[in-house]
């Protein structure tokens, strides 16, 4: 999920208790970490406002991971670097390895409408029009599901009410993926293959039943069997139950102050982000699944190359991306290109980059949603926590400055 400008600073917009792993000695090496930097940043993103984060940071053989903060404001538990996370929109680069698996075998044609597939979830004409491949670059011109699922929170896309009385009435419920496509199926669409595309969770959830329909295998069991277990991940999953195992921290949705103070949110049912949004991981995890997708062992190299054809895409958030096949293509000023992606629900984001082959890394998580409190015109305005944010980015992932 991705709504407005979210605590963990967007892609597009870059311009006490704590542990540490590897060396925690600066580094000389201009390519290498400088972990001093690295951990004075972790702590300016909790003295500007959020309760813990947590990261780890590669750059090729070294590792270095910290947490700076709390995860739980009543107790004052602690952070620490190896939490499981809800990571939210990261997960559509799973989901898009998945679909490329099967491009490779032959059994998904890119370019294929996806009405050859499955006719019932995308009938009509717009079944004859969209493609598989502007499913995954977010060209299709279906729009979110995620106001009419959660009707309280339409006014962030239109300008009218917000409350939380969605979050709320929905924490237990499931929902069904068939279900949440016709919302988006059904609701006013742009035209596909339209540029600039616009951000989707609709077609991730099409596509989690198109991997589910020329598989043979439910979703999740594939990503799991072929995704996950093929990348040598230990602590990524997709949940079946609203309550998360592991260590982990609570997760503050503050709803842009429509909820004051933020509310924990770490206990929900996940069956409304499923493809798009649904898994639950850690930063080591990320890392590790990264590099080894830009290694080419989850997917040919030729695959990864068309995952990097990017297209522009207006995020959920009103902002212009670059956006790939399930990637994110990311310029800093002084640094490499980098790809990715970013990830919210509620409660908790994730921010993922990397270097094009892979080794250099960074994956930072933070347990507070959307703090950014509105203008008298409504609009989210920019907090101290998105500054802190971006500087930790330049310093893990641009080792020039």
């Amino acid at each position: 999920m991705k709504i407005r400008p979210i605590t963990i600073v967007p892609a597009a917009a870059l311009s006490l208790g704590a542990c540490t792993t590897a060396s925690s000695a600066k580094t000389e090496s201009a390519d290498g970490l400088d972990t001093e930097r690295l951990r004075a940043g972790l702590t300016a993103i909790e003295h500007a406002g959020v309760p813990g984060v947590f990261a780890e940071v590669r750059a090729g053989d070294q590792v270095w991971s910290h947490a700076s903060g709390v995860a739980d404001l009543t107790s004052g538990r602690p952070v620490t670097p190896d939490m499981r996370h809800r990571i939210g929109s990261v997960t559509k680069t799973f989901t898009a390895v998945a679909v490329m698996q099967q491009v490779e075998q032959g059994r998904i044609d890119l370019d294929a409408p996806i009405g050859e597939y499955l006719p019932h979830l995308v009938p009509g004409e717009r079944g004859r029009k969209i493609t598989v491949r502007m499913l995954i670059n977010h060209t299709s011109g279906l729009p979110d599901y995620l106001p009419y699922a959660f009707p309280s929170l339409a006014g962030l896309f239109t300008g009218g009410e917000v409350s939380a009385q969605s979050l709320d009435d929905n924490r237990f419920r499931k929902f069904e993926p068939a279900e949440l496509i016709a919302l988006g199926v059904n609701a006013p669409a742009g035209e596909p293959g339209t540029l600039p595309g616009v951000y989707s969770n609709t077609n991730y959830r099409i596509l989690g039943e198109l991997v589910r329909h020329t598989t043979g295998t439910p979703f999740e069991q594939y990503v799991t069997e072929q995704v996950i277990a093929r990348a040598g991940l230990e602590h990524t999953h997709f949940p079946d139950r609203p309550e998360l195992e592991g260590p982990h921290s609570r997760m503050y949705e503050a709803l842009y102050g429509f909820i004051d103070p933020p509310r924990d949110y770490s206990t929900y049912d996940n069956s409304w982000l499923g493809p798009g949004a649904g898994l639950v991981s850690t930063m080591a995890d990320v890392n590790t699944f990264y590099r080894k997708l830009f290694a080419g062992a989850i997917v040919d190299r030729a695959t990864l190359e068309q995952m990097r054809q990017t297209v522009p895409v207006i995020a959920l958030d009103g902002q212009p991306i670059e956006y790939g096949l399930g990637l994110h293509k990311v310029q800093l000023p002084g640094c490499d290109t980098l790809w990715g992606h970013d990830g919210s629900v509620f409660g908790a984001s994730t921010m993922s980059l990397h270097s094009a082959d892979g080794r250099r890394q960074m994956s930072v998580a933070v347990n507070l949603a959307r703090p950014n409190g509105p203008d008298a015109t409504g609009r989210p305005q920019p907090h101290p926590i998105d500054d802190a944010l971006a500087a930790f980015y330049r310093t893990a992932m641009c080792p020039a400055q």
